[in-house]
């Protein structure tokens, strides 16, 4: 493995899933792997579990981590080639990446779209340009399109709570306040498509995701069908992709409270966090038996760890 992007970046997904979990039970045991290497970890946008459980997942192999926080610490980029940059930005791509090259071994970059063009959030040209420039492994921690990492947990915490061989696995979209981007649900469908489960996704009419990511899942326009017999439940707010960036709907309907859940087959319930409580999620279920979001987010340390390990494996 050479960048992690996406899960196509993994040749063997049930081998790395069970690479994690032995992670989980013995965090340490690679601990000499990233002896004298270094990680950095660049935010443009905030995180919490992202960075938390990166930093953790790379000390647990012996890496030095460096953390920048670019919105605060750095100079405004320009990523456009050809430009002539006499606007508010300080420095090009080229250099930035080039630069972090030359400090860390491999570099985590975290990046939102602007919501705004759909064409430029969907080429991925920073992700793009910062594996051109820099000259070494690239991890994403969230781009315009994708959150691997988080979807991998996602795998991971459904791998490891199953009470069926093949679950039936349901992503469905929640009324939120503002905004989201599309790349939590892209990037869960993606993984989910290549995971032997069954996989429903369901929302109001309107909040299509892109066919390259919803792939072969089922599309079930009425929730509650949807849930019917479900064993996994991911809830996830998302704003349009068609329409792009745009709230259609904030139907208070769609929110995962008892009633929903009474439709499952018991499901287990999982967001990525953070989630807005009584908009997204009710109370009861988040404080519920149903609830496997700390589990989850806890899963994101093996996550990234098993990512590190097999690239430090591979290139070094």
């Amino acid at each position: 493995m050479r960048h992690f992007i996406s899960v196509n970046d993994v040749s063997d997904l049930q081998s790395l899933t069970k690479e994690a979990l032995a992670l989980k039970k013995n965090p340490y045991q690679f601990k000499e792997l990233g002896k004298n290497k270094t990680i950095g970890l660049i935010f443009l946008n905030p995180s919490l579990r992202t960075r938390l459980s990166t930093q953790k997942a790379a000390q647990n192999l012996g890496m030095n981590v460096i953390v920048m926080n670019m919105d605060k610490e750095g100079w405004a980029l320009e990523t456009q080639d050809g430009v002539v940059m006499n606007h508010n930005t300080v420095e090009h791509i080229r250099e930035a990446a080039a630069v972090m090259g030359e400090y860390c071994d491999i570099i985590g970059v975290r990046s939102f779209p602007r919501l705004v063009d759909r064409q430029e959030d969907y080429s991925e040209d920073f992700f793009n340009k910062f594996i051109k420039y820099s000259g070494v492994p690239i991890v994403s921690l969230e781009s315009a399109t994708r959150h691997p990492l988080q979807s991998f947990a996602d795998l991971i915490t459904i791998e490891e709570t199953k009470k069926v061989a093949r679950p039936k696995v349901v992503l469905t979209w929640a009324p939120h306040i503002k905004a989201l981007p599309q790349a939590v649900p892209n990037s869960f469908a993606e993984w989910m498509n290549k995971a032997e489960v069954d996989f429903v996704i369901t929302h109001p009419e309107g909040y299509e995701l892109a066919p390259e990511f919803s792939g072969n899942a089922t599309i079930e326009y009425d929730q509650d069908e949807a849930l019917k017999g479900a064993d996994f439940v991911y809830v996830k707010n998302w704003s349009s992709y068609k329409d792009y960036g745009k709230v259609i709907t904030m139907d208070s309907y769609w929110m995962m409270d008892h009633e929903k859940i009474a439709l499952t087959n018991d499901a287990r319930v999982m967001h990525c966090l953070p989630v807005r409580r009584g908009i997204e999620l009710a109370d009861e279920i988040l404080d519920g038996p149903n609830s496997i979001v700390i589990q989850e987010a806890s899963n994101r340390v093996w996550s990234a760890q098993a990512v590190l390990k097999k690239i430090l494996e591979s290139n070094f």
